[in-house]
């Protein structure tokens, strides 16, 4: 059962391997990534980063979309994570299971709006946001477990 997708540049750090994993009960992770699947420094450090006791498994987004559409993820308690609001698109254009999609940390950049403490978006970005919402797909931005939820479309007006 998919417990979280979340967009963080990062991947996984302590908000993700700690306060997420144990607020949602998580027992796997699955970093979808085109990118971090090719890379090996990037996956060492991901495994590094993981909790004990915790799966994790680096896909590719194909790979991803079809794990979870299979069902082979159902019997984990899953915390997805993807770098970009693009990368979760991808992940919501291919499973209709995913219903929610929380940004935790995206990059700042010249072109990039600040629109929470840790959230920065590009006006492309701003714009799946908004289609991603108009479809009935939450998208909230949350740092911890913890914090209170703010919905993404109070901050697009």
């Amino acid at each position: 059962m998919i417990k979280l997708v979340r967009v963080d540049h990062r991947l996984l750090h302590g908000q993700v391997a700690f306060s997420w994993t144990n607020g949602v009960g998580a027992n796997c992770i699955l970093v979808a990534s085109d990118t971090v699947v090719h890379d090996d420094v990037w996956k060492t450090t991901l495994k590094l980063g993981k909790p004990s006791g915790v799966k994790l498994v680096i896909k590719n987004m194909a790979d991803s979309i079809a794990a979870i559409n299979s069902g082979v993820t159902d019997k984990y308690n899953l915390i997805i994570v993807v770098q970009t609001i693009k990368e979760a698109k991808q992940l919501v254009d291919g499973c209709p299971s995913i219903t929610s999609i929380n940004l935790g940390n995206t990059k700042e950049s010249k072109t990039t709006t600040q629109v929470s403490k840790q959230v920065f978006l590009e006006e492309e970005e701003k714009a799946i946001l908004k289609d991603l919402i108009k479809r009935g797909i939450e998208c909230e931005i949350r740092a911890l477990v913890d914090d209170n939820k703010l919905n993404v479309a109070h901050v697009l007006k």
